[in-house]
């Protein structure tokens, strides 16, 4: 199987790119995208179904052109939750979960602890939250949780670590937060099968960032321990543009 994750940064700004070529291109069974930032007047349409897809997505409730996850599948889940459980956290229209016979698909869009850390607290409430809800998924069936979890998880994962130590997405406190929740039984994909390599995910728009590779890998698929037996290939695509991410690959025997 073949998921791709993807921060299309403004799903209406990508489409006007080369975002339907490469999404044919990768040909995924499952691809999500992260921060689609459509409006609440377009809660119930979304501008890019392909054909041979079901799709399931998410708005913000609380703010226009903000968040928002969808999930393209070509197999039809059993089952779709939205937020977590009894839907909280679903008003930002961040999480979206597929359950299929085999496996939890959880296509997660974490919130930026922001400038100034100012949203830091409700970060650290939110990740807490989250590690239970995958917890409690993972006691039922095996869980591939992915997205961009605005965290680079170590000094390896960004190009200047030091002068991003209190900055949002490198803070002790969300790094903890993600080590927090490896140890509970997950791994990271990327890192598992690679842990020496220097590959990023996202790029500033400024001082040519994407140009000099100065970013950061802060888009994961984390998975349970007990699925690293059926990892084939977990990939990083630098080479696709059109957002200031680029997509993920996960390939797994499941």
């Amino acid at each position: 199987m073949k998921i791709v994750s993807f921060n299309v940064n403004g799903i209406r700004a990508i489409l006007q790119k080369d975002f339907i070529k490469d999404f044919t291109t990768l040909d995924a069974d499952i691809f999500s995208l992260n921060e689609t930032k459509l409006s609440e007047s377009l809660i119930n349409e979304f501008p890019f179904t392909p054909e041979g897809y079901h799709l399931y997505f998410t708005n913000s409730k609380v703010r226009k052109g903000y968040s928002g996850v969808a999930v393209f599948t070509k197999k039809l889940p059993i089952n779709v939750y939205y937020g977590l459980k009894q839907g909280e956290y679903d008003e930002e229209g961040r999480i979206i979960t597929l359950e299929y016979e085999n496996f939890y698909y959880v296509a997660c869009y974490v919130p930026n602890s922001g400038d100034g850390l100012k949203r830091l607290d409700f970060r650290m409430e939110f990740e807490d939250r989250l590690k239970d809800y995958l917890i409690s998924l993972d006691n039922k069936k095996p869980v591939i949780y992915a997205g961009d979890l605005n965290v680079a998880h170590n000094e390896i994962d960004l190009k200047n670590p030091k002068s991003n130590e209190r900055n949002a997405g490198f803070t002790i406190e969300e790094r903890t937060k993600f080590t927090q929740l490896l140890q509970s039984g997950f791994i990271d994909s990327f890192r598992y099968l690679y842990p020496d390599t220097t590959k990023y995910s996202w790029w500033s728009y400024r001082f040519n960032a994407r140009k000099n590779n100065a970013g950061w890998r802060i888009d994961y698929f984390v998975i349970s321990e007990r699925l690293k037996n059926n990892l084939i290939d977990s990939k990083i695509h630098n080479e696709i543009y059109g957002s200031d991410h680029c997509p993920i690959e996960l390939d797994i025997d499941i």
